[in-house]
């Protein structure tokens, strides 16, 4: 009787799940899609000053975009590079760049793994609204 019950509650739960999901924020696909942030247009975003703290506290002092660890290199000497090198940055489609798209887990884990920080995303997706610029 209890194994039916639980049965029982977890098929209503599946059934909710399958009614409620599709109407999230998905893709033709079916898969989730976050949408990325508003580009701010109003607040002038730089790259050394707002961009690299952002990197350095989440991205490579845990050692796995730093040197010799997973592309792209963040490392403050190694970032702007890297980023044009492996097409990491888009400045005519922000939101369709690579690392706005890791960022917001639209190419799987989000990142940083710990997960997605609006704030960040939104500043990196107002630097390369702004132009990418290596200031």
């Amino acid at each position: 009787m209890k194994q039916q019950r639980i049965l029982s509650i977890l098929a209503l739960a599946a059934l909710l799940f399958s009614i409620v999901a599709p109407t999230a924020c998905t893709s033709e696909s079916g898969i989730l899609i976050l949408e990325p942030p508003e580009i701010d247009t109003t607040v002038q975003v730089n790259f050394s000053k707002d961009i690299i703290p952002i990197f350095n506290q989440a991205c490579n002092a845990s050692g796995c975009h730093n040197t010799g660890g997973f592309p792209p290199d963040l490392t403050p000497e190694n970032a702007y590079a890297d980023l044009f090198a492996g097409n990491f940055i888009d400045t005519l489609v922000p939101e369709d760049s690579e690392l706005v798209q890791w960022m917001l887990g639209n190419r799987g884990l989000a990142m940083p793994p710990s997960g997605s920080n609006s704030e960040f995303n939104s500043k990196v997706l107002s630097w390369i609204g702004q132009g990418a610029k290596d200031d």
